[in-house]
């Protein structure tokens, strides 16, 4: 038998940071693969994995606006940096 899902109703609650809501999202992606949940469990478990995901991607988008804030709305290219390293040296 499967292991209940918690409530959609958990959201952000459920998961208050990202390291949590990422590892959640993990054993969410490998109970789906296993092939074990009933039909009703897998669309549970999507929907909250979906949430999981939804709730992940806003923190990444949250750090890197305040990446662009540190960088005065300037990011960089790696490749770009290099070249000026590489220029520097000559």
């Amino acid at each position: 038998m499967s292991k209940p899902v918690p409530s959609a109703r958990s959201g952000a609650e459920g998961a208050a940071t990202f390291e949590k809501a990422l590892a959640e999202l993990e054993k969410i992606v490998a109970r789906m693969e296993s092939g074990e949940l009933s039909l009703e469990d897998a669309l549970a478990t999507h929907k909250r994995g979906l949430e999981l995901a939804r709730f992940c991607q806003q923190k990444l988008e949250a750090a890197q606006a305040q990446i662009k804030v540190l960088e005065g709305e300037v990011l960089k290219p790696l490749a770009q940096e290099a070249e000026r390293g590489e220029d520097r040296a000559d």
